[in-house]
């Protein structure tokens, strides 16, 4: 079995050798524009025929983009608590909108600092309280798409981002590297005001003439074919309801979804802009991603949580100023995680991370030619939420042919062949010619989930 401490070891080692540990003499900036409710295929240079996102389309082509980057946990703070700490939630113990336990010494903004970095972190924050005092530059809010601004009008929490983001790299110190992490509340929805997704009036233009086409497994057929314990008080039902339940409210929706999308996609724009003015860009660090995927729809869904691929599937760019021309605007299908982010982040800054963290530094993989040992399947986790809300646990064991689901308040096994079936409708965990791989399967899924606490 692959030792992880050890792989993380010689994949530092690999890096600090062959490219050195830092950006020529002086260490590099770190950005992080981190997109929400965001999945794989929401960019024009995914494949999507719809969605306008010029700025990272350009930044896709100055670097490489993972296809096949999942989340571990589909839900907003866990994934952000992962993001932070490089662990799985097993580990960080952020179960869904509290606080991670790990010590803040051991997140990269904690150790980025520590080593001189000067730290911002801009928006969404949903980890319990924001600790402002943890940050050089730090400003946390979201939830509604309108906000007061400082002279009592409205301002687009969008337009905020990109406000703060210029404020922070207009008041960053010349002699220090700087990490930021500027996360977005859209395409989040406002859950319970009825339009759901509200952009900036400059916006409305955008996608008038055009139908979205609707997923295929976007069905009631679809709907049924989940587990039984899918009932219409069902979270992910319910929101399909306020969203998706007619054919023009699904074309209203997704429209203003992906108005707020074009809208990040020029904040970002800004931000790299900004970064080539003050001629830093080179020496910069710019990863985008998401914190989980959406359902547009797809199994009669609205929203993220489970571990269909519409949930776990979320887009990741990365433009390191080290990567080879030849491997500049290319695409790489390894199994990237969220959980490999942080790592990342500090491998690139020569700082060690800590035995703590859970992912690998993905550099490797773009660096070079990749690594023989990189995973080839991981294992997914989303715990069942208390309250009102219905969201039952799952988890998962995800390879590219394959995937083993559970759902542990059912104890319900579920297997799908994702080559002959990437909508995942067919359930072959009753098919006897399925029994050895069901077998070998929910071994491998047992392993990795003790992996991960």
């Amino acid at each position: 079995m692959r030792n992880p401490t050890l792989s993380r070891a010689l994949s530092a080692l690999l890096a600090a050798v062959v490219f050195g540990s830092a950006y020529g003499k002086e260490k590099p900036n770190v950005v992080i524009l981190y997109a929400d409710d965001w999945r794989f295929d929401t960019l024009g240079c995914a494949g999507n025929p719809i969605v306008k996102t010029p700025n990272l389309d350009a930044l896709a082509k100055e670097g490489v983009r993972f296809t096949r980057n999942c989340v571990t946990t589909s839900i907003c703070g866990v994934s952000r608590a992962t993001l932070f700490t490089g662990q799985w939630m097993s580990r960080h113990g952020n179960r869904g909108f509290n606080a991670f336990d790990t010590a803040w010494e051991q997140t990269y903004p904690g150790l980025l600092r520590d080593n001189g970095y000067w730290v911002g972190h801009i928006g969404k924050w949903h980890n319990g309280k924001f600790p402002a005092d943890k940050y050089d530059f730090g400003t946390a809010y979201s939830g509604t798409h309108w906000m007061k601004d400082a002279d009592g009008g409205k301002i687009h929490v969008t337009k905020k981002n990109e406000n703060d983001a210029m404020e922070f790299l207009a008041k960053r110190p010349q002699d220090k590297p700087f990490a930021l992490t500027l996360a977005f509340f859209a395409t989040h929805a406002e859950d319970h005001n009825p339009e759901q997704f509200l952009p900036q009036p400059e916006s409305l233009s955008l996608y008038n003439d055009i139908e979205i086409p609707v997923p295929k497994n976007a069905t009631k057929e679809s709907w049924e074919r989940l587990p039984d314990f899918f009932t219409d008080k069902n979270e992910g039902r319910i929101r399909w309801t306020w969203r998706f339940d007619t054919p023009e409210k699904y074309q209203e929706m997704m429209k203003n979804y992906y108005r707020l999308a074009t809208e990040v996609d020029a904040a970002c724009g800004k931000v790299i802009a900004e970064l080539k003015r003050q001629g830093i860009y080179d020496n910069t660090l710019v990863i985008f991603t998401t914190d989980n995927g959406y359902f547009h729809g797809e199994h009669g869904l609205a929203d993220k949580w489970y571990p269909h691929q519409e949930s776990i599937r979320v887009p990741l760019i990365i433009r390191d100023p080290r990567m080879p021309s030849e491997k500049r605007g290319t695409t790489n299908d390894a199994f990237t995680l969220n959980v490999d982010l942080a790592p990342t982040v500090l491998a690139s800054t020569g700082i060690t991370a800590p035995a703590t963290m859970q992912g690998r530094d993905i550099a490797p993989l773009y660096l070079t030619d990749g690594m023989d040992d990189w995973r080839t399947g991981f294992f997914y986790e989303h715990p069942t939420l208390p309250g009102k809300v219905d969201i039952p646990g799952s988890e998962a064991l995800v390879r590219k042919g394959w995937k083993y689901m559970f759902w542990p308040d059912a104890d319900l096994e579920q297997l799908f062949d994702l080559t002959a079936d990437p909508v995942e409708e067919n359930d072959l965990a009753s098919d006897p010619a399925q029994k050895d791989r069901l077998a070998e399967m929910r071994i491998r899924f047992n392993e990795l989930k003790q992996q991960a606490k």
